[in-house]
């Protein structure tokens, strides 16, 4: 048990000493790229995405991130999808910003609409932007994200949200190898400098669709390698003991990078995150199945304590490491989709 995680006397801990303090919640399951590893065209040829009236409402989300909020979550991440497709986004974080000031809004981008949008997400009270973003190359781009879109696009949604003041900008990087290894220093050398924290993460297995397989995964160390031969590195500390990535400064200014060794290095044992599927099932684990149908409960008319008592239940018999096991079992189930589950 990791015991400096239950310090603060958090209100609820799992089975493994873990509390509950975060939360991932999919807006959408809809996208408008088609990413190799997420979404690949020709296994979602024909597919049907959720119908507008099976998404929770505003109202049903800020209901369930209050309940959220009272058994411990400080920390709300808004995915999809691509949560930017999802009408009216800044209604939905201008609500969950009145549930408490101590709440952190945050989310994760494809970038593509944020020049349009970051300036009213920011007002309504987003604190940091993740954009993803696994190459800075035209070709390379434009064959891992199988879309229409430019990579300058992104680059604009990035610096749209930089000139909105949003406090904190951040870029994510898959690496997956043989396809965009050779775009970490050219990711690495265009965002030295500009504030903008650039983090790159192992290829993961996430879903069926993806064709995953270890020899595709290039490690946290070996992108360290290549980042240290360029530019010297120093270890930062971990701002929060729960957060994922293992940071670095460069040690000529130019700011920070970060790995995410979610496949060399799982870190289940120190995982605070719950997920909230675009359909409303609620999840203890990115590799496991629902553990409570909220949309359901919330349309049966269910009451605030009796949703908080069953998210107390789901959450109290979580014993979710698939990470850690990976390779020893067999899920013997079909895993959720990335992006249905949003990461």
């Amino acid at each position: 048990m990791h015991m400096s995680l239950l310090q603060g006397n958090p209100a609820l801990i799992d089975q493994l000493g873990r509390p509950l303090q975060e939360l991932r919640l999919s807006v959408t399951d809809r996208c408008n790229f088609r990413c190799r590893y997420c979404m690949p065209r020709e296994r979602f040829q024909g597919h049907r995405f959720l119908p507008q009236s099976h998404l929770l409402t505003f109202a049903e989300l800020t209901r369930v991130v209050g309940i959220l909020y009272s058994l411990g979550v400080r920390r709300v991440r808004l995915t999809g999808g691509e949560p930017l497709l999802r009408q009216g986004l800044p209604q939905l974080i201008r609500s969950l910003a009145a549930l408490a000031p101590d709440l952190e809004l945050v989310l994760t981008t494809n970038g593509v609409l944020l020049p349009a949008l970051a300036g009213p997400l920011r007002q309504a009270g987003l604190s940091e932007v993740t954009v993803s973003l696994d190459a800075s190359e035209a070709e390379v781009f434009r064959h891992m994200t199988d879309s229409s879109s430019s990579v300058e696009a992104v680059w604009s949604g990035i610096a749209a949200a930089l000139r909105a003041g949003v406090p904190v900008v951040k870029v994510n990087c898959v690496v997956q190898r043989g396809v965009n290894e050779g775009q970490v220093l050219p990711l690495a050398e265009r965002l030295r400098g500009t504030g903008v924290v650039l983090r790159f993460i192992e290829y993961m297995d996430v879903g069926e669709t993806n064709g995953w397989s270890p020899q595709q995964v290039v490690s946290a160390d070996e992108i360290l390698g290549m980042l240290a031969a360029r530019w010297p590195l120093q270890e930062v500390p971990r701002a929060r003991h729960a957060a994922p990535a293992q940071r670095y400064r460069y040690v000529d200014g130019a700011g920070e990078v970060g790995v995410i060794a979610s496949v060399t290095k799982p870190f289940c044992g120190t995982c605070v995150r719950a997920r909230l599927a675009a359909d409303g099932n609620f999840h203890t684990c990115l590799f496991g199945p629902p553990v409570l149908d909220l949309a359901l409960a919330l349309r049966s008319g269910a009451t605030d304590a009796e949703l908080r008592s069953s998210i107390v239940a789901g959450w109290q018999g979580r014993n979710d490491r698939y990470s850690e096991l990976r390779g020893l079992v067999q899920l013997g189930r079909r895993r959720p989709e990335m992006s249905y589950l949003g990461g």
